[in-house]
């Protein structure tokens, strides 16, 4: 006589009922915590910056002259006639081509000399790495006002350092156009290359030192090392970097002013910035200062929405 085995029927733990089909979970709390934090600078950043754009974009509407702001003469909405008036203006093309190509010259030569220093910064000890890093960071904290000035004075044809270590007489800077733009550009690139150095510098350090041993022990140059190995590993680090930087130089403004004297012999030396200036405050064309205001606007909108999505990609990578 046989008898049969049946296996044991498992227990299944006990589940709670889900709720019900269409019903809602419960809130989560502390969802609105983080905006909560947020509002204070929200509500400045709107103060500050929603309303004069809001103004800046209303004036280029407009008929807004000094006859306009001394109540003389009622303002009048114009349309597009401010923006068709400074298209057809070749002045501002000539301008708009200057900034264009004086930006990417100071953004190239600034990032050429921060990436060089980085690298620099990785080859020696401590205590010269510390005195470089110190002096450049002096150079970043210093004023535009300050160092526009001081750069002046040491390119002062009369009593400037520079030409009379050069030989160069009573020879003047600022007369040349293209002079002149070189002298503003040494002033921007000493002012922005720290930046560049830092943010590469702590790039480098990030890089894996097996990788570098390992190209180097493969017969690589030093040269080769950065093109092949370390600037692809930094590609993202150096998009963003350059961005930032079209951003900064391309509204330029202090340094022009400052060392130009208002943009030079004949406006030669004039950029958007400095040429909004003028329309608006030396002519009292306000609403031609604003148009240009807002073609500059959407300028930088376009590459800070650029900079933003490559944060947002290299986020994403991390």
């Amino acid at each position: 006589m046989t008898t049969q085995l049946t296996p044991p029927v498992e227990k299944r733990p006990a589940t709670a009922p889900g709720p019900a089909p269409g019903a809602r979970g419960p809130r989560r709390p502390g969802a609105w915590t983080p905006w909560l934090y947020l509002l204070p600078a929200l509500v400045v950043l709107g103060a500050l910056l929603v309303y004069p754009v809001y103004q800046l974009g209303l004036i280029s509407f407009l008929e807004y002259t000094q006859a306009q702001v001394s109540g003389g003469e009622p303002t009048s909405f114009q349309g597009f006639g401010n923006y068709a008036t400074l298209f057809s203006d070749p002045q501002f093309w000539q301008v708009l081509l200057a900034t264009v190509v004086f930006a990417a010259a100071c953004v190239v030569t600034t990032l050429a000399v921060g990436c060089a220093l980085a690298v620099l910064l990785t080859r020696v000890r401590a205590l010269p790495r510390l005195v470089l890093m110190m002096a450049a960071l002096g150079a970043w904290a210093t004023p535009a006002v300050t160092g526009s000035t001081v750069w002046v004075f040491l390119f002062d044809p009369d009593f400037g350092p520079v030409n009379r270590l050069l030989g160069l007489g009573d020879f003047s800077w600022t007369y040349g156009r293209y002079s002149a733009f070189a002298l503003v550009l040494l002033e921007v690139v000493w002012c922005s290359f720290p930046f560049v150095m830092v943010t590469v510098y702590a790039g480098i350090r990030a890089v894996p030192t097996e990788v570098l041993e390992a190209a180097a022990l493969d017969g690589a140059s030093q040269w080769r090392i950065w093109r092949s190995v370390t600037a692809p590993m930094l590609r993202p680090i150096l998009v963003v970097v350059t961005i930032q930087s079209i951003i900064w130089d391309f509204k330029l403004f202090t340094q022009i002013y400052v060392m130009t004297n208002g943009g030079g012999i004949a406006g030669q030396n004039l950029v958007l910035n400095v040429y909004a200036y003028q329309k608006a405050f030396a002519s009292s064309q306000y609403s031609l200062g604003s148009a240009i205001g807002v073609v500059m606007l959407l300028i930088l909108l376009a590459v800070t929405l650029v900079y933003l999505r490559l944060l947002r990609r290299q986020g994403e990578e991390l």
